[in-house]
């Protein structure tokens, strides 16, 4: 009951608009036409409006019965995802799932899992998030998320549940208009703080840690698109996942930029699937882990 109406009488309103009739909408509610008949007319009486135009062989609705069979269909799609929101609540699925990923993420495994999500829990609710660098651990403490796909820097918190989950491989890239481009040598660091590096950054704390940051010319990003917009327009060079850069380097739009004595990152970074510890995931979020676990590994070579 919602005040003076009940989801009966809309769920009869918009099956008489879709049957076309009160005798087919009685056969398809299994009830006498005369039950239907009754419970649009109390509908329309309680309501003080005319739904239907009865002087034709069939029921006409009016430009009013238009307009609230609209909002009738709205009012059962919402009813409808409240009791099976509350029946998968019952068989241990969380009312709602909140993923985050921090921006060096790979994200097509992530998108058909997520897809794949969708079709096996079709009325869980489902918020997704693209954070800034630590963005999605934040997240993930301050409750905002369940599930955090992100880089756990330096080490992974004691509060914090993190399975490996893939690696990412940065590479030192720059435009081939760019000066380090034309050196014809492998760059020194003397090479490299003549140039402004193209930085990724933590917006919430843009004083702190930087990690494999070569001198002084550092323009800082939260955004990676942006960053590689900044990357092809030679305005830099930076480290950047490989999977991000595989095609600019095979269309000519980026070259591998060599460095002598290269002090970055000599083994691929690890990328967690995290939560916290004192939270477990429900039964959607631990599916979505494991579909996700089991195509990182069917894609590996």
């Amino acid at each position: 009951m919602i005040g003076s109406l009940t989801l009966d009488q809309l769920r009869v309103l918009a099956t008489v608009a879709e049957t076309g009739s009160f005798s087919a909408a009685g056969r398809k509610l299994n009830r006498a036409q005369s039950a239907i008949s009754q419970a649009v007319a109390t509908l329309e009486g309680v309501q003080g409006v005319t739904l239907f135009d009865r002087s034709g062989h069939r029921p006409l609705l009016t430009e009013v019965g238009r307009a609230l069979v609209a909002q009738a269909r709205i009012v059962l799609a919402s009813a409808g995802r409240f009791e099976a929101m509350a029946a998968g609540t019952r068989e241990g699925i969380e009312p709602e799932l909140a993923v985050a990923i921090d921006p060096l993420i790979p994200t097509a495994p992530l998108i058909e899992s997520l897809r794949a999500l969708r079709d096996t829990f079709p009325h869980l609710p489902v918020t997704f998030s693209t954070e800034g660098l630590r963005g999605a651990e934040r997240r993930l403490r301050k409750g905002e998320a369940a599930l955090a796909f992100c880089l756990l820097l330096p080490v992974v918190p004691e509060d914090v549940v993190a399975l490996p989950l893939l690696r990412a491989r940065l590479v030192p890239v720059v435009s081939p208009d760019h000066p380090l481009a034309r050196l014809g040598r492998p760059a020194t660091r003397e090479d490299l703080h003549q140039h402004v590096q193209l930085v990724l950054s933590d917006p919430n704390a843009p004083d702190g840690p930087s990690y494999g940051v070569v001198g002084t010319k550092a323009w800082r990003f939260v955004d990676i698109g942006r960053r590689l917009d900044f990357l092809i327009a030679a305005l830099g060079w930076c480290r950047m996942p490989e999977h991000l850069v595989t095609s600019h380097l095979a269309n000519g739009r980026l070259v591998a930029l060599p460095i002598a004595d290269d002090l970055g990152p000599a083994e691929p970074l690890t990328i967690y699937a995290a939560h916290m510890r004192d939270r477990s995931l429900g039964r959607a979020g631990r599916w979505l882990l494991e579909d996700l676990r089991s195509r990182v590994k069917a894609a590996e070579p």
